[in-house]
């Protein structure tokens, strides 16, 4: 799994060599992070230990949202069929967290159970005792979809103080630990009923440093008209705005993801897009997988750092007899400054600080007697970790991402707009006439014949620069007029001949309808006289 280099002294030099990505980050936070975290109580502080299965589990989908928005169904909607437990309807139907995925067989496996499978990454659950782990369940079948990805089902979000606290067990903090470990999070949104509740608003809050992670999709929007959903977007994106403090601006995704009718069709151009969209984006996640665990590894890393220097300055300030309590009370009062201490000392980001009440609150806790002091050995193989281990399992990303370039999720939605007449795009702007008999530039080509008699051809062929005093008409950039000049001039002599003229001409049509150009020619645009030299 791993070849050690040399002596001691070599290894704080050379990093380390890893076969493959997931083995390197299993290796690595076992022998240089996990150490600090234990020395330093870090995971009663921030996160529980990472295991194997945290390592090596598939990536996985979080969808969040307000109860009827739609949550169940989209996971429906992207396998294809039901799933164990599937429950669905206008009231709060879902009330467990459903964690979707592959298995041989079609069943459920409750949450008690699924917290000792060391095969599952969700061990460390189990310190949300039973009133979560009823309301846990994993629901297995066989589906191509599950075979590259796992979907995490959420109760729907409430509002009113009542009912969060009916649940038993903290929701925003289970959420929280989801959203450390899954790749994407989804907030799903009605078109029909945009108001954020107060336990929505506090969970968006609790994914907070998780932003890179998150997506947006307004659903159920064939149910308005384009005016309304206009202005629905715009309520959606400052309402986002008030609580998802972040200059970025979250990527949101309209549509109607279920397997209804239009109601109102008249967008459907644009819901394709962006299903299309989100689509691809999801696809992409087995591909990043790694990349993503590596950079949450990243994150930890710096966080444990700053945990450590946080509670080693704690411990440094306490009286070694009398006085404790009153000095804890202090300490904890004047965190703040202890912060601004820390980060001058040793120039660190005040991103990289936990947040400083929830800190004070959890300290509030703690015995510090029972604290560590700062032992520079463990700081140091973090920090050669980072310097260099890192670097070299970044590498191995790379590599291995070049050696599976084509791997992404497949099956259910994602196979049904894939090939075929219902891609998206078929038959429109470059697509277009691409199962007639006939070339489609011809319906044009008398036009464009009358323009090229007027550029003096000279033997049947036009050159270059007059062709460019004729294109440029179009107003079109230099960039996409070369283009067009690179696909229309077929046999590369620098000149065009009324084919090759119509087909250029086309192409600035199909451009200035707000189509993107293909890279290559396809061969439904291939003027019939140059087939046969191109076959």
């Amino acid at each position: 799994m791993f070849s050690w280099l040399g002596t001691d002294d070599r290894r704080r030099k050379d990093p380390e060599v890893f076969q493959t990505v997931s083995d390197g980050l299993k290796k690595l936070y076992k022998t240089k992070l996990l150490p600090l975290e234990e020395h330093y109580k870090f995971h009663e502080f921030h996160s529980p230990a990472l295991e194997d299965a945290d390592f090596d589990n598939k990536p996985m989908v979080l969808l969040v949202g307000q109860y009827s928005t739609g949550k169940t169904t989209f996971i429906r909607y992207l396998l294809e069929q039901d799933f164990p437990g599937m429950r669905i309807g206008p009231e709060p139907t879902t009330d467990s967290f459903i964690a979707v995925m592959q298995g041989d067989v079609e069943g459920i496996v409750p949450g008690n159970a699924l917290v000792v499978d060391p095969k599952k990454p969700f061990r460390k659950l189990n310190a949300f005792g039973n009133a979560f782990l009823n309301r846990f369940v994993c629901a297995q079948l066989p589906n191509p979809v599950l075979e590259s990805i796992s979907v995490i089902d959420t109760p729907g979000i409430l509002s009113g103080e009542k009912q969060r606290i009916s649940r038993g067990y903290d929701f925003a903090a289970v959420l929280e630990w989801f959203a450390e470990r899954v790749d994407r999070i989804i907030l799903l949104f009605d078109a029909h009923k945009l108001d954020i509740s107060d336990e929505f608003s506090e969970v968006i809050k609790a994914l907070k440093n998780h932003e890179d992670k998150m997506r947006v999709v307004l659903n159920k929007a064939d149910q308005i008209e384009t005016q309304q959903l206009m202005r629905v977007y715009g309520a959606l994106m400052w309402s986002l705005g008030k609580i998802v403090n972040t200059p970025e601006v979250i990527r949101v995704y309209i549509g109607s993801f279920w397997s209804h009718p239009l109601l109102i069709p008249d967008n459907r151009k644009l819901f394709e897009a962006e299903e299309q969209d989100l689509f691809r984006d999801i696809q992409s996640l087995p591909r990043n997988a790694a990349l993503r665990k590596l950079n949450d590894l990243i994150k930890r890393a710096r966080l444990a750092k700053v945990h450590a220097y946080i509670i080693s300055s704690l411990k440094k300030e306490m009286p070694s007899v009398f006085g404790k309590d009153n000095k804890k009370k202090e300490l904890v009062n004047n965190l703040g400054e202890i912060y601004a201490r820390i980060e001058r000392e040793h120039q660190i980001s005040p991103g990289d600080f936990p947040n400083l009440r929830k800190m004070q609150d959890q300290l509030q806790a703690q015995d510090f007697s029972k604290f560590q002091p700062l032992k520079s050995k463990l700081l140091e193989t973090v920090e050669d970790m980072l310097a260099n281990d890192i670097a070299q399992l970044m590498v191995l990303v790379r590599q291995e991402e070049s050696q599976r370039p084509t791997q992404m999720v497949k099956g259910g939605a994602f196979e049904g707009t894939l090939h075929g007449p219902f891609g998206h795009g078929y038959g429109e702007g470059a697509g277009e006439g691409i199962d007639d008999a006939e070339w489609v530039v011809a319906r044009d080509k008398p036009m464009y014949d009358e323009i090229f008699y007027t550029l003096s051809p000279v033997d049947g062929k036009i050159t270059g620069a007059n062709a460019k005093k004729e294109m440029v008409r179009s107003k079109l950039p230099n960039t996409v007029l070369g283009k067009i000049w690179k696909l229309a001039d077929i046999d590369k002599d620098g000149m065009l001949d009324d084919e090759e003229f119509a087909l250029a001409n086309h192409l600035i049509k199909v451009k200035l309808e707000g189509h993107e150009l293909p890279n290559e020619l396809p061969s439904h645009l291939l003027p019939p006289s140059k087939r046969k030299v191109t076959e």
